[in-house]
């Protein structure tokens, strides 16, 4: 499914969160897009505005109103979890899907890898296909792809606006731990023999 697809039916809005002007857009069935800020409000507008109609704040149901008082929450650095928060993959192929949802369970200050991701959904040879999936993913933070880290602890991609240093500010905002890459053998007995 393209990132940037029209799903018929689609709203959104627009609201002020501690990192800046976020976008939300949802159908019937549930949310269907987050925008994360851009540049200024106008710019998230415009590639909100891309995808769905946009309403003011009293126009959304009370379920979508019940999740920006959510992200706003998270945002301020408040621990949340958003496992109740009902969402539409629509056009998302089953294995997308099948992330997403396995990626929900991946809570507040925890992480994950592509290769352990891949292995929980029973594909472990598929970690440049979890990467992909994360690059495509319409719901960040709900479906929390910025807990997921290359091997090694490190950063990983991040296909948000601010890319791998917004990701880097997610993990710090929640406390994530990230994992240390392992000492070189050679290197470790080098350190002893300084001490």
């Amino acid at each position: 499914m393209d990132r940037d697809a029209f799903h018929a039916g689609e709203r959104g809005m627009l609201f002020a969160t501690a990192f800046g002007p976020c976008g939300i857009a949802w159908n019937d069935r549930g949310l269907t897009r987050l925008q994360l800020p851009e540049r200024d409000a106008s710019a998230t507008e415009r590639r909100l505005r891309g995808r769905a109609e946009i309403t003011s704040a009293g126009g959304a149901p009370e379920r979508v109103s019940w999740a920006v008082v959510a992200l706003q929450r998270y945002f301020a650095g408040r621990a949340v979890d958003f496992a109740g928060i009902c969402l539409d993959f629509g056009g998302c192929s089953d294995f997308h899907q099948r992330i997403y949802e396995a990626l929900r369970g991946v809570g507040w200050g925890k992480t994950t890898t592509y290769g352990a991701l891949a292995a929980e959904v029973g594909s472990p040879d598929a970690a440049r296909a979890i990467g992909q999936a994360m690059g495509r993913n319409p719901l960040p933070i709900i479906v929390p792809c910025h807990r997921v880290l290359a091997s090694g602890g490190k950063i990983g991609g991040f296909s948000a606006p601010g890319g791998a240093t917004t990701k880097e500010r997610l993990l710090v905002l929640e406390g994530a731990a990230r994992p240390r890459p392992e000492t070189p053998p050679l290197l470790a007995l080098l350190e002893q023999g300084r001490s």
